[in-house]
């Protein structure tokens, strides 16, 4: 099973907790977290891209680097891991992704994939005047896949006559074209988002659910292998997840209590009422999961609560779900959450037995620090 960290591009990671570590994004950062993770084989890691936070007494995500810009710096300082920036699709051409994506080929020598998002948040494109208007939720995924036809040709042939209802293209050019096979992630939970994955993308990301349940997300992976049956194409699911861990579940189960305790209600709020304008047919499950008030403290993904032991073994569960290829991981503290992955959980897991072996020296990872 492969295994990717979601590195924190914005603040505070995935933790709306006045008792959580509390830290601004920096490239120094993501740097340290990356090496880490690049020291230790674990396979890629991830950026988000978010143009606007949640606010409240943390200011979640209120201060985000940009995701395409920030791989790119990690690939010049990486040299085996897999780097996936993520294009907010509606407010980046599709020519201009491409292009960016094969100068970061360039750069990390064909280690380099684009995650895409339609866009669920009103906001962070009304605050731009690039709103489309919320019909746009109900038919975002015809776009992006428009989106992801424009990218395929430029990225295969290096020209694009594509003619679309979304996407007009008139002899368009990209040279020189990446030299590895370009991946497409989406993360597609409703019934359009797992067909759009189906036919366009390499791998599915799907969440995680509940603490300590690891295969509570087998639906979502079955429901890719039907799909997939109807596109004949081979289609992986990863599962995001928040890792807990200490010496012993006691300790562990202590830290998760704590942060939910600091709650930061205010931002919780602002996330369900964003979360409920998508009202259209092609409402994503993923959204819903996120808004839902049971713990929002995490976003409600999947999390893993418990020693090291406890964590490898819940992981190992996960890979037993057919058509499952891979976890995308966070942390409460991510430096010493992949480090203390490497050194105390990853030795434990019967499906990492595979894994790249450590390199043998590198850069030393500063600690999180408050904002």
């Amino acid at each position: 099973m492969k295994v990717g960290v979601f590195i924190p591009i914005g603040n505070n990671g995935w933790l709306l907790s006045e008792n959580a570590p509390q830290y601004k994004p920096t490239f120094e950062l993501n740097k340290a977290i990356t090496l880490e993770a690049e020291h230790y084989g674990l396979d890629f890691v991830l950026s988000m891209i978010k143009l606007r936070g949640f606010g409240g007494k943390t200011e979640f995500w209120d201060h985000n680097l940009e995701s395409f810009t920030l791989m790119a710096g990690l690939a010049a300082v990486t040299s085996r891991i897999q780097l996936f920036a993520t294009a907010a699709s509606l407010v980046m051409p599709p020519a201009i992704v491409a292009r960016m994506a094969a100068t970061i080929d360039s750069i990390s020598g064909g280690r380099f994939g684009v995650n895409l998002v339609t866009g669920w948040q009103r906001p962070e494109y009304s605050q731009m005047g690039m709103w489309p208007g919320d019909e746009f939720f109900g038919t975002r995924y015809q776009y992006l896949g428009e989106y992801a036809q424009v990218l395929r040709e430029l990225w295969g042939q290096g020209q694009s006559d594509f003619k679309g209802q979304h996407f007009q293209m008139d002899d368009c050019r990209l040279s020189p074209r990446p030299q590895a096979d370009m991946k497409l992630i989406c993360a597609g939970a409703s019934d359009a988002g797992m067909a759009f994955s189906a036919q366009y993308a390499d791998y599915n990301f799907c969440f995680g659910k509940g603490v300590n349940t690891p295969k509570a997300f087998a639906p979502a992976a079955e429901r890719l292998i039907q799909a997939t049956a109807k596109t004949g194409r081979q289609v992986g699911t990863y599962v995001l997840m928040m890792v807990i861990a200490d010496e012993t579940d006691e300790a562990a189960r202590a830290k998760w209590e704590h942060y939910k305790a600091g709650a930061d209600q205010e931002a919780i709020a602002w996330l369900g009422e964003q979360g409920a304008a998508d009202t259209k047919s092609g409402a994503d499950t993923n959204v819903r999961q996120m808004v839902d008030p049971t713990s929002a403290v995490n976003i409600n993904m999947g999390t893993l609560v418990g020693s090291y032991a406890s964590v490898a073994r819940m992981l190992d569960d996960m890979a037993e779900v057919p058509g499952t290829e891979g976890v995308l991981l966070t942390f409460d503290d991510f430096v010493q959450g992949v480090h203390n992955f490497g050194e105390r959980i990853q030795p434990l897991m019967k499906s990492r037995v595979d894994a790249a072996s450590p390199i043998p020296s590198r850069v030393g990872a500063p600690q999180l620090r408050a904002a």
